[in-house]
């Protein structure tokens, strides 16, 4: 077998043999198939590649709640669901921390959260909730109610969610009351503080 520079020389001068003109000529073809093989192959490689606005809508999603009112629900959007922000009152606080017998799973043992939110006010600080504003039983997002009598009875507290869809309620921590289609409380997304101001959800 020729070196490249013998190779050279030897198309140069016109001597090369057919022999290895032949090799010339299939690994010249073999490297062509190849480079045209690569190229084929890496449009369909990178479709399978997540797309910038998938990647984005999966990575943690920044939140101020610098300036969330005691008492206001805010949402914002974290892997194309709705995640609630809500800054209760002592009151809320308080009424949380009591033994509630109306509550399906008031340690919530059955609930998916953070271990740093498995706790009576599901939350890493007491007076701020995070969590998934869709309900477990069918998706429907409960609404916020602070003043019906009727659920601040059921509850013990003054306020809950209640899901329009099929009736299932939460306290403010979101726990679900018993008999009621949800079956759990609502999931509470990993999330962590950033100082006073922000929290980082994901």
């Amino acid at each position: 077998m020729l070196t490249l520079t013998e190779l050279v020389h030897a198309i140069d001068e016109g001597t090369l043999q057919d022999a290895d003109r032949r090799s010339l000529l299939v690994a010249a073809t073999g490297i062509a198939a190849g480079a045209g093989l690569l190229a084929a192959a890496y449009p369909f490689a990178a479709s399978l590649a997540p797309s910038e606005a998938a990647r984005a809508e999966g990575g943690p999603v920044l939140a101020d709640i610098s300036t969330l009112a005691t008492g206001e629900l805010r949402t914002v959007a974290w892997r194309g669901k709705p995640v609630w922000l809500m800054r209760r009152s002592d009151e809320m606080v308080r009424a949380l921390q009591q033994p509630n017998p109306a509550l399906a799973d008031p340690q919530s043992k059955r609930s998916e959260q953070p271990k740093s939110c498995a706790n009576a006010t599901r939350s890493e600080r007491p007076e701020i909730l995070v969590a998934v504003g869709v309900c477990t039983h069918l998706g429907c997002s409960p609404s916020l109610r602070l003043d019906d009598g009727a659920l601040n009875a059921e509850l013990h507290a003054p306020g809950g969610f209640f899901c329009p869809c099929h009736g299932s309620r939460f306290d403010l921590a979101g726990r679900v009351v018993k008999n009621v289609p949800a079956p759990t409380n609502l999931e509470i997304p990993p999330y962590q503080f950033i100082g006073d101001s922000q929290l980082q959800i994901g």
